[in-house]
């Protein structure tokens, strides 16, 4: 299973922290329109069910340790076809988290700069491990972009939107 080095965090101003990651190299892809539906698998696990405001869908399963700070995610990405190869949850979803999200890629670290209604804005940071980056090379490349981006600390939020908005609705 592919895994990253990740955080999120608040963010009061995603231009500032995006022309920061311009001027580190980042380049921009296109923003997406996401919608993520929150589905429980068996009490413990849950899967998100992604579809883009073009078009597309794919399932999003993924572990992670939910404590503060800097974390590893591993992650499985099924595309969803009309054909079934990937079976999508029956019922309805726990929350459905709806965003923006602008993309910015430097290396192999994913910038998401979104915009998530009812929330507020956030930046995350997905860094791949791969051949050429270990875990402690990613741990080192988030460290470093968070210093570039300034972002401290106590903006590190280590609940996934889903959890955020569940929270908010309580």
């Amino acid at each position: 299973m592919p895994s990253n080095v990740e955080i999120k965090a608040a963010c009061a101003n995603l231009a500032i922290a995006r022309q920061r990651a311009i001027d580190a190299g980042a380049v921009v892809q296109p923003t997406l329109e996401q919608t993520d539906r929150y589905f429980e698998l068996d009490g413990r696990r849950r899967v998100k069910l992604r579809t883009f405001g073009g078009g597309g869908a794919e399932l999003i399963e993924y572990e992670r340790p939910e404590e503060e700070g800097v974390r590893v995610s591993h992650y499985q990405v099924m595309p969803v076809r009309d054909d079934g190869v990937c079976a999508v949850p029956k019922g309805p979803p726990l929350v459905v988290v709806r965003k923006r999200r602008q993309v910015l890629l430097l290396e192999n670290v994913r910038i998401h700069l979104d915009e998530v209604e009812g929330l507020g804005t956030f930046l995350e940071l997905e860094a791949v491990v791969d051949a050429v980056h270990d875990e402690g090379r990613c741990r080192g490349q988030v460290d470093e972009l968070l210093d570039l981006l300034g972002i401290a600390p106590d903006h590190l939020i280590r609940a996934s939107y889903s959890e955020l908005l569940l929270a908010a609705a309580r």
